[in-house]
């Protein structure tokens, strides 16, 4: 089973202050960590197709692949122009996900944005993902859906966060082999559902999977109810990404039900936040992963 990772820790530094470049990423990554590939994340991806595909030259060059984009939709906006704009960047990201030699493009719901009813909600994301399927068959890239908490530079969380409108969004959306989940256990734990309940419903759909840990520092999950009431770019201060195995999932009870319903995907690691102990703690994550997933039959 391929592991990837993904930067989490070193975002400020590859979006914000650019301190880092994606071709410094990929050396750390093949000097330091024992994974197989890397994944993405959009707004660190140069705008130009040469610069990607030379990219992902170099990820093949040090004997790694770039499989997975992590984009952050957002399709509920209340005026059509915006939601037309939001697909033609989605269709850009498509693009750079082949480029980059990848296999999947991820897709989100949107912003829970005030006064979004959950009916119409879901018809605004259906529509525009059902629009994107074609355009994503035609590069050869899945489309993956994941339950989502909130992107790092969002205002509001995830319009799909709760499990009923995420399920209600994935029937909505006509079945294709183009479109699937990615799995994300802690986001279900910061929904204040039940991981393990979730993955029993979309087992079959998951193409991919977020291997992460989160614990709350200062609070609890209904203090981050509260928080998500006002509008807030980011993170809220009292949820924290941790070393993978020392948080609140239980790869015990997670990994077997993929092995059970055949999941043969990737896993991406998304751990950390202080960059000063970043590569240390991607590789406990990873060692601790492959551990597991050799334990249960997914290495």
């Amino acid at each position: 089973m391929p592991l990837a990772v993904f930067p989490k820790c070193f975002l400020n530094e590859l979006v914000v202050s650019r301190t880092m470049t994606p071709a410094q990423w990929i050396d750390r990554v093949a000097k330091q960590l024992d994974v197989d590939g890397l994944e993405f994340y959009w707004p660190f991806v140069p705008a130009d197709h040469v610069s990607q595909i030379e990219l992902r030259k170099l990820a093949e060059a040090n004997g790694l692949s770039i499989p997975m984009l992590c984009y952050s939709s957002d399709f509920t906006h209340p005026e059509p122009e915006n939601r037309i704009a939001e697909i033609q960047q989605q269709k850009r990201a498509i693009e750079a996900a082949k480029n980059l030699g990848g296999r999947y493009c991820r897709v989100l719901s949107g912003q829970r944005r005030p006064g979004l009813g959950q009916s119409e909600g879901v018809k605004l994301v259906a529509d525009c993902i059902t629009q994107l399927i074609p355009f994503a068959v035609e590069h050869g890239i899945t489309l993956i859906l994941e339950n989502h908490y909130k992107d790092g530079f969002w205002d509001y969380p995830e319009f799909a966060q709760k499990s009923d409108v995420f399920l209600a969004l994935l029937d909505a959306i006509p079945p294709s082999p183009f479109f699937g989940v990615n799995y994300d256990p802690s986001n279900a734990i910061i929904a204040g559902e039940d991981p393990i309940a979730l993955l029993q419903r979309v087992k079959h759909r998951v193409v991919t999977m977020h291997a992460s840990d989160r614990y709350f520092e200062g609070g609890t999950a209904a203090d981050l109810r509260k928080i998500e009431a006002h509008p807030q770019s980011g993170y809220a201060s009292i949820l924290r990404h941790g070393v993978i195995g020392q948080g609140l999932n239980d790869y015990d009870q997670i990994f077997p039900i993929l092995k059970a319903a055949g999941f043969n995907g990737w896993i991406s690691i998304e751990d950390g936040e202080d960059p000063s102990v970043g590569m240390e703690h991607l590789r406990l994550s990873a060692e601790f992963l492959r551990g597991k997933m050799a334990q249960h039959g997914l290495s």
